[in-house]
């Protein structure tokens, strides 16, 4: 899960725990962003970074819960039609799942 803010003074320590949290045998990871108030460049950066080394491993990547703020961002960056985005966890589980 994301939390609070995620800028340059924070983007690695935020790249490490989602490196620490996903093991190669995931197959489907969904990072919930219902706590995240704001993310950077820097922030996105970690994200597609993530994305790509899941995609690598054959598994299904998705975020979920953006606040509207959020959700904003990534529209504008385009990300959104790079990486999905469910409005709930349940709703990316099940999207992912089949």
């Amino acid at each position: 899960m994301a939390e609070d803010r995620v800028d340059g003074t924070n983007a690695s320590e935020f790249q490490q725990a989602l490196e620490a949290a996903i093991s190669d045998a995931d197959r489907i990871v969904i990072l919930d962003c219902d706590q995240l108030s704001y993310i950077s460049s820097a922030g996105l950066r970690v994200i597609l970074l993530t994305a790509r080394a899941l995609q690598r491993q054959n598994s299904k990547f998705a975020v979920c819960s953006l606040s509207e703020q959020i959700r904003e961002v990534f529209e504008i960056s385009g990300f959104d039609k790079i990486i999905p985005v469910h409005a709930t966890r349940a709703d990316a589980l099940g999207a992912l799942s089949s």
